[in-house]
């Protein structure tokens, strides 16, 4: 009943549009059925204008720079990606570095930078770089074959920084002159652009970092000499491109990253002390407010331990402020902010969740505490004295955006309304705030609010009238529903679950979908995806749950897979579907699973450790020996193989591979840089060995995100008919 109503009052609000079925090609076809979707919301340095990226209603995949008016809500085109680019193709670099960023597929612009002084913005486009005014003027900068990476403009607006084949420039933006500032990047070392473990698993996507007042920059100097270099085939359809990548594998050398700091012009470079062991992460890099110090974030190989150093940009000398440390793991975030008095708000595990705290003068205060995570610092208004993040104090289904007193600190006072998933953005005085949100009921929106929450104007409504592209299938759209069930240690482990209309007596079969992996989750009041609807169109009840494991649980929840991935989540997901073969509207001889990556994995892990547990699983681009995956990631929950072999000997997906008896699909991108093929082909090799029959289908030149309209509707086409094959048509 409350399906009908939500459909009913949306579409009462504009005249209704008809009725339609919802397919496969038009989930994956323009425009999108999410509606409006923008990317890198950013207010104004003066609060007057938020720009986006948003992509075009005939290609959901182009993106242009687009500004809204904060007081009127005029939104106007700023830079029109097809006027002005060359549609030259990018370098391979770059398209690595989008996989990085998982916009891979993305054309058109895809980032862009705020001169601080708000009157120019600076946009990357098809390998060169332009400056767009606000009145629409635009100057291209650049003009060369070499792709200009990590593109940044100072903090006053003067210089514009960039990379060029591995040596980092500088233009003076009035005179539109460059200055090299490095000389040696070349072959295995580069300046001024983040290692490949640093943007694809650290969350640092800068490689140099511009003081407050110009005078110094910081740059990092990436020596990957000692990286194991592997051959990287992407088979494609017109023929095979092999590269020789550096990829630091689990157990094997890391980059050996270096911090030197000099004047605009290259001089007084000096050499950041980060102690006496290169086998070390810089995990992040920041400045005080007044420029006077680098603060930089170094963290253990074994990631036990993370050290706070404050470097002297004079001397590179370094001080030890704090040290966090932990048995399993310190996990790196953004949560770091320094503040005028010399104080800094930092984040720690250290209660068992996630929380804040103020670090003066060597004393610690709280700053947040209870049993429940802080997800985000996102910022501080030090005049007003309040600290503003997100988490989920209200229970972990939903995430919101909470202020606390910065001097008295008590009960977070919640700013976003109940029933939503909530992230949030703040300008550097947290005078505004950027709200994305979305529910079961809509998909996501993003609005500007005041430090109280209130909103101010939508930057993209989205709203879901009779003009959306989804309103055609509204009256088919299910809500989920939540619920708990126990862990074997007696923890509540949260499920989502969509079913079609019941008819009572009816069973009816399961689509589980699972990703179980330690930076993921499923079971959020969120928008649900138009796929998983077209699903319970089809009859599938689709159902997630949240193993131990999953993030935003609490530090011994998130511990559990310490040195043990592959065991206590798939222990958690059985549980899962013993539960659901219990009710009385499942058909337990009908329950299939699907993941991707880290969810591939969990499907070979599954159908390895209960045979006829699931009448058939799909596993997409698997993970199935983690000694091909990379060190930051794999070592921070497995350990290090070089000196300890047995976790990943017991992770692997490939000793136990002759226990699959379930009709097994296996689904990768022939080009993937991320979960590299050779993941499936030892997996395929193992079961042909064994004489275990396998389905396969993989896609030329794809890489670890299969892109594009036609090549997705193709991936799901063939989901479908391998599990009405398998699940729905079998006795």
């Amino acid at each position: 009943m409350r399906n009908i109503l939500l459909a009913a009052a949306v579409l009462a609000a504009a005249s209704p549009a008809a009725a339609e079925v919802l397919t496969l090609e038009r989930i994956f076809g323009s425009p999108s059925l999410e509606g409006s979707i923008p990317r890198l919301p950013r207010l104004s340095p003066n609060g007057e204008l938020v720009t986006l990226l948003r992509n075009r209603a005939e290609d959901r995949e182009r993106y242009d720079l687009w500004a809204i008016d904060t007081a009127t809500g005029e939104a106007r085109m700023l830079v029109d990606s097809l006027r002005i680019g060359s549609g030259a193709e990018v370098s391979e670099e770059e398209k690595m570095r989008r996989e990085r960023a998982r916009i891979a597929g993305t054309k058109g612009i895809v980032a862009y930078d705020w001169s601080p002084n708000g009157e120019t913005i600076l946009v990357p486009l098809d390998g060169d770089l332009y400056l767009a005014s606000l009145d629409g003027e635009i100057r291209r900068l650049t003009e060369t074959a070499a792709t200009e990476l990590d593109a940044q403009v100072s903090e006053t607006g003067r210089y514009l920084s960039f990379v060029r084949d591995k040596n980092l420039l500088v233009m003076d933006v009035a005179a539109g002159k460059e200055r090299a500032l490095t000389s040696d990047g070349a072959g295995p070392i580069s300046w001024g652009s983040a290692e490949f473990v640093a943007n694809e698993e650290m969350g640092r996507d800068q490689g140099h970092w511009w003081s407050p007042d110009d005078r110094h920059i910081a740059v990092a100097r990436v020596d990957e000499s000692g990286v194991e270099v592997v051959t990287r085939a992407a088979i494609g359809a017109d023929g095979t491109r092999l590269y020789e990548q550096r990829y630091p594998l689990a157990g094997t050398a890391n980059a050996v990253v270096d911090l030197y700091i000099m004047a605009p012009d290259g001089s007084g470079q000096v050499k950041a002390d980060l102690g006496s062991n290169p086998d070390i992460y810089v995990a992040r890099v920041d400045w005080m407010p007044d420029g006077s110090a680098l603060l930089v974030q170094r963290q253990s190989r074994d990631q036990k331990r993370i050290d706070l150093l404050r470097i002297d940009p004079d001397t590179g000398a370094s001080t030890l402020l704090f040290t966090e440390s932990s048995d399993t793991w310190v996990a790196v975030d953004d949560d770091l902010k320094a503040l005028k008095d010399g104080s800094l708000i930092w984040s720690s595990n250290r209660s068992g969740f996630n929380h804040l705290y103020r670090w003066k003068d060597g004393r610690w205060t709280a700053l947040t505490h209870g049993d429940w995570a802080v997800a985000e610092l996102d910022g501080v208004d030090e005049e007003a004295g309040r600290v503003y993040f997100t988490g989920n104090v209200d229970g972990p289904l939903e995430q919101h955006l909470y202020r606390v007193d910065l001097d008295n600190p008590g009960k977070p006072v919640r700013l976003t309304e109940s029933g939503w998933w909530n992230k949030t953005e703040m300008d550097d005085e947290a005078s505004r705030a950027l709200v994305y949100r979305a529910s079961p009921e809509q998909p996501s929106q993003v609005y500007l609010a005041d430090p109280n929450g209130k909103r101010l104007a939508w930057v993209e409504e989205n709203a879901l009238d009779a003009s959306h592209p989804y309103a055609p299938y509204l009256d088919s759209h299910v809500l989920p529903t939540f619920g708990t069930i126990k862990a074997a240690d007696g923890t509540d482990l949260h499920y989502e679950m969509l079913s079609p209309q019941r008819e009572a007596g009816k069973r009816y079969p399961v689509f589980v979908q699972v990703y179980g992996g330690p930076t993921g989750r499923q079971a959020t009041r969120n928008w649900t995806s138009p796929l998983h609807q077209y699903l319970v169109d089809q009859g599938w009840i689709v159902f997630s749950i949240d193993n131990r494991g999953t993030p935003d649980r609490g530090k011994a929840f998130a511990d559990a897979l310490y040195l043990k991935l592959g065991s206590v989540e798939v222990e958690d997901q059985l549980a899962g579907v013993e539960w659901l073969k219990q009710q009385p509207f499942v058909d337990p001889e009908k329950v299939a699973v699907y993941g991707w990556s880290y969810g591939g994995y969990m499907v070979a892990k599954l159908l390895e450790a209960a045979p006829g547990a699931f009448a058939a699983g799909v596993a997409g681009a698997p993970v199935t020996q983690w000694e091909l995956y990379d060190t930051h990631y794999t070592e921070r929950y497995l350990g290090n193989p070089s000196i300890d072999p047995a976790p990943y000997k017991a992770a692997s997906a490939l000793p136990d591979s002759a226990k699959i008896a379930d009709p097994l699909l296996l689904i990768h991108g022939m080009a993937d840089d991320n979960v590299v093929f050779e993941n499936s082909t030892a997996l395929i090799a193992k079961l042909q060995a064994e004489g275990r029959p396998f389905e396969m289908m993989v896609y030329p030149g794809a890489t670890h995100a299969v892109t594009g309209e036609g090549r997705q509707t193709h991936v799901w086409k063939s989901i479908e008919r391998f599990l009405d094959r398998t699940v729905k048509a079998a006795p």
